[in-house]
């Protein structure tokens, strides 16, 4: 993951020195010399940590942070040439992870910073994590479980709502066998009037939507059925 730093300082040899170093540390760097300008690059760029100086002109670092939207998930850290444990506070309550006081050591800065990606790029693995979980991936099927949706070759494949719950509780529980009644017991979640002979149906109708691959589907004699992770010829 590529971590984008915005730079907002009046003062540009110190704004222009963060940047060098964050430039020769291989981050993406932009830069801004007052509030306003903040606020258009932050829109713009879009970048993943904020370097953002409390005292600037058109709008204090303070009121940066109040018009920037809620749900952005952008690490700021706020420098300083006060040392008022106040003006920490509030930095920190209007969203700051970090404060650190003018003159600054850059070594300390950097490592800030550093420290300030790594927990970034941990919630942007989290993320991507939780977006991936929300699909299943069987051979050439995809199962898309927010839009309860099936590929497969990358074509939509239409299910009905019962079909694709049951595609999905095998699909989640790959390699496992079960039979017909718990099936119908974690997938129907009540008793069915049908009885279990539903499961049967419901089997044959999505073998049949999964084409080409609906050996992926085993019926194990005597006990119901499993979905296996790939294609074999028995």
């Amino acid at each position: 993951m590529e971590i984008k730093i915005l730079v907002a300082d009046d003062e540009e040899n110190i704004t222009n020195s963060i940047a060098y170093a964050l430039n020769r540390e291989k981050y993406t760097v932009y830069t801004a010399y007052d509030g306003e300008e903040t606020i258009y690059k932050i829109q713009k760029f879009k970048p993943d940590i904020l370097i953002l100086d409390v005292m600037m002109p058109k709008l204090n670092g303070y009121d940066v942070c109040k018009r920037i939207e809620e749900n952005t998930k952008m690490g700021i850290i706020m420098l300083t040439a006060k040392n008022d444990l106040v003006d920490k506070v509030l930095g920190l309550e209007l969203g700051a992870d970090d404060y650190v006081t003018k003159p600054f050591d850059m070594l300390e800065l950097l490592a800030r910073i550093r420290s300030l990606s790594r927990r970034i790029k941990k919630v942007h693995n989290d993320i991507q994590k939780i977006q991936e979980d929300n699909v299943i991936k069987i051979y050439k099927i995809k199962v898309c479980l927010k839009e309860r949706v099936v590929y497969i070759d990358d074509e939509t494949i239409d299910f009905k709502p019962k079909e694709f719950d049951l595609l999905t509780f095998l699909a989640r529980n790959i390699g496992k066998t079960f039979t017909r009644d718990e099936i119908l017991d974690r997938v129907w979640e009540q008793e069915y009037i049908g009885g279990n002979r539903t499961i049967d149906i419901h089997i044959q109708r999505i073998r049949k939507k999964l084409r080409d691959y609906s050996g992926v589907i085993k019926t194990v004699p005597k006990i119901g059925y499993k979905l296996v992770g790939e294609l074999d010829e028995n």
